[in-house]
């Protein structure tokens, strides 16, 4: 990344979220913006859930901020706060990224597409597998909602918070009949076993599923970043897993975060448009 010198056109994108420090957005999305040429930096904003409102109020009053990325646990309190919003946040009804317009923010989530582009860049598909999501919170729905987009056969879902699991497997089963149930922390027989839960952020964790029934021909994904080896996927690497770490979810997610709040389309829909 060339180094950046601030200047008075200077655009910023705050990151927020409470904690902050886990977070790999200033240095790598400020990196992919001098990439485009572009003169803008992303700072982190530690901000308590009781300041949020105030927060977007005032900075859509500053008129060189460009957008919000947006983490943990501001996800869903981000959505509410949107003028408008693609039908990905409007599903999930969560938000992990808004760009600034004169109406006001206009929400997007994109964790479901970092997700599954990281897992396809690991070179696994879901189309016509069957997969197991634990947690189903913001990035979670997300997560759901993209594996159905991409032709899985069957989806389980297993939350703690039964009754935001009912509401998920619910919504998801208005378009994908047949295709979404209830599920547990038995991986056993899924071809993709996807943690979306904060499991093993912090040392005493204890793991989202059961690794004792993992077997080498699953493929394990997890969206935590900090650790950078996760306790369940060095779990499911010692059983012979191909893995997908939060890691790679960042970096597929990157791109599409910048095109974004740069009001281009992402590279999947390029994609598929010439398709």
């Amino acid at each position: 990344m060339t180094g950046i010198i601030p200047s008075g056109n200077t655009r910023l994108f705050p990151v927020v979220g409470d904690p902050i420090a886990q977070v790999r957005s200033p240095a790598a999305i400020t990196g992919l913006f001098a990439d485009r040429q572009q003169d803008a930096v992303v700072v982190p904003m530690h901000v308590s859930a009781c300041d949020l409102s105030h927060l977007f109020r005032a900075l859509h009053s500053v008129h060189n901020t460009g957008g919000i990325l947006v983490t943990v646990p501001h996800k869903q309190a981000a959505f509410t706060l949107c003028t408008t919003a693609t039908d990905r946040a409007v599903f999930v009804e969560a938000a992990n990224v808004v760009r600034r317009t004169e109406e006001g923010w206009h929400g997007d989530n994109t964790d479901g597409l970092g997700y599954l582009d990281g897992i396809e860049a690991e070179g696994f598909s879901v189309a016509d597998r069957k997969c197991l999501l634990v947690g189903c919170g913001g990035a979670g729905s997300a997560i759901a909602l993209e594996i159905m987009r991409r032709s899985a056969a069957v989806l389980a879902i297993h939350d703690i918070d039964v009754a935001r699991r009912d509401t998920v497997v619910a919504k998801l089963e208005q378009q994908f009949p047949g295709r979404v149930r209830r599920g547990s922390a038995d991986p056993t027989g899924y071809d993709l076993v996807a943690n979306a839960t904060p499991l093993g952020m912090r040392p005493h964790d204890p793991l989202p599923i059961d690794v004792a029934k993992l077997e080498s021909w699953q493929f394990v994904a997890c969206v935590i970043t900090k650790p950078e080896m996760p306790p369940l996927i060095e779990e499911a690497r010692r059983r012979g897993c191909r893995t997908m770490t939060g890691a790679g979810m960042f970096d597929a997610q990157a791109v599409t975060l910048v095109d974004f709040l740069l009001s281009r389309p992402t590279q999947r829909e390029l994609h598929l448009k010439s398709g």
